[in-house]
């Protein structure tokens, strides 16, 4: 019979390179002294199988990124439904300072961004796309699912290759947050950043390698929360992670009818909705955990658990994302991309410990390794970075990343509104379209700072020249 086999190929193929990028971490001391997540090495593998070799046996790297965008929003599920709340209610300013920290950095990237490409419009490339610099904030800061959907809306607007030109901004974002991130690491710990009990975590030798020594007493992962007589427990939770993320396609679906009856105005912002997806799947998993909660039923959930499966669906995630670009695309806009992107990583690293430091009041390195990692890749890149510090996630960092996710998809909503305004800029010639995006994100980064030096109050330039406040 005539089944297809592309879903298995492709993950067999990832699951190949992350094992053998889990053996290099383990025997390589560059890999482990930068602290290399085995799913960025993965994907690197397996970049030039899915441009040269796999398309030349029929098979080609278009659905690893519908594979990326639905793993995101997995990640999403599980580990807002993992989020308690008793944590989030300290008066600590996570919650709003992780959304101000997240915000103020979408308007600098795309202000960098925005007005870096004009530059270049203006002298090297003139025929580039209006859009171009948009691209940090999305491939940076929002991630390859957000990069590559909206990408995609681009090119039915004359910007072709932007899918792959969105994964390749992603991918370099994550190479940020793990070189640059790991370094930030190690400087705090030179400079006295760190508290002792994150110092801790450095003295398991299996952070470095990435395996637990044998030997070792194995850290338990997950615990049991069903009879498996009755039903895996393990197969419980994939089936509540699952059922959640139907349940935010059916509310995503429903509102994109309803945007409808708004005319074309209305359809171009559900085409944007649903790039952003994962923002969705994190409010209607909290929507799933408020009434699990009510009905007294929330006991059934094992956090671990469903940390194991976020920590599944992002590693596959990232190699995925990292297998799916095109280097033809890559390399037609290399220098642009190259003059953009370390533009964004030297603004992005300086200036986020530097707010981080001065606008929390409680665990400010590991909030400000969190909104760097989410500020260079994803909720992946974020988590990844902050599970070196804090392996078990005991912190209330993460919950209140989820928490403050929702708040920031609501106050970002202009700024997702006008997305499309510098490809239509250059669909049309019209360039009073991107100077509007140009004054939306200046806008965006005043109203940040307003709230930074709410949250900040006194320390707001304390140490000014220096980019950590002691």
């Amino acid at each position: 019979m005539d089944f297809s086999w592309k879903i298995v190929i492709d993950a067999g193929a990832v699951s190949i390179a992350l094992l053998l990028a889990t053996i290099i971490r383990s025997k390589i001391r560059l890999f482990q002294r930068f602290m290399i997540p085995n799913a960025i090495t993965a994907g690197f593998l397996l970049l030039p199988f899915y441009n040269y070799i796999y398309p030349n046996l029929g098979y080609g790297s278009n659905k690893l990124g519908e594979l990326v965008y639905h793993l995101l929003n997995i990640s999403f599920v599980a580990m807002t439904l993992r989020a308690g709340t008793a944590s989030v209610r300290k008066k600590s300013g996570g919650v709003v300072g992780t959304t101000t920290g997240i915000l103020a950095q979408y308007a600098l990237q795309a202000l960098t961004g925005l007005l870096i490409t004009f530059l270049l419009i203006s002298t090297i490339s003139p025929s580039l796309s209006p859009a171009f610099g948009l691209f940090l904030p999305l491939g940076f800061a929002l991630g390859p699912g957000q990069a590559f959907a909206i990408g995609r809306g681009w090119e039915a607007l004359g910007f072709e290759g932007a899918g792959s030109v969105g994964l390749t901004f992603a991918a370099i974002g994550y190479l940020w947050a793990c070189f640059a991130g790991v370094m930030l690491i190690h400087y705090g710990i030179k400079k006295g950043w760190m508290s002792k009990s994150s110092l801790e975590a450095f003295q398991d030798k299996a952070l470095m390698t990435g395996i637990v020594p044998a030997g070792n007493e194995k850290p338990v992962g997950a615990r049991l929360s069903t009879d498996s007589e009755a039903i895996d427990s393990f197969s419980f939770h994939g089936a509540i992670v699952t059922a959640t993320y139907f349940l935010s396609y059916l509310l995503l679906t429903a509102i994109t009818w309803a945007l409808g009856f708004a005319g074309n105005t209305g359809r171009e912002l559900a085409v944007n909705l649903w790039g952003i997806n994962f923002i969705f799947s994190a409010i209607t998993a909290q929507i799933v955990r408020y009434f699990m909660r009510k009905l007294k039923l929330s006991y059934v959930l094992d956090d671990p658990t469903l940390s194991r499966i976020s920590g599944m669906a992002v590693d596959f995630m990232v190699a995925g994302a990292i297998a799916a670009i095109s280097l033809v695309f890559v390399s037609q806009y290399w220098k642009e991309i190259l003059i953009l992107s370390t533009a964004c990583g030297i603004i992005t690293t300086l200036t986020v410990p530097w707010m981080a430091s001065r606008m929390f009041r409680d665990y400010r390195f590991e909030r400000m390794l969190m909104i760097y990692g989410c500020s260079t890749g994803t909720l992946s890149t974020g988590l990844a970075l902050l599970r070196v510090v804090d392996p078990e996630y005991r912190t209330p960092v993460a919950p209140d990343y989820m928490v403050s996710a929702g708040l920031t998809f609501l106050l970002a909503i202009p700024f997702v509104l006008a997305i499309n305004l510098p490809a239509k800029a250059g669909q049309t010639g019209n360039m009073a379209l991107f100077w509007t995006m140009v004054v939306i994100a200046a806008i965006y980064l005043l109203v940040t700072m307003g709230s930074y030096l709410l949250l900040a109050r006194k320390r707001s330039f304390t140490d000014a020249s220096q980019v950590w406040a002691k």
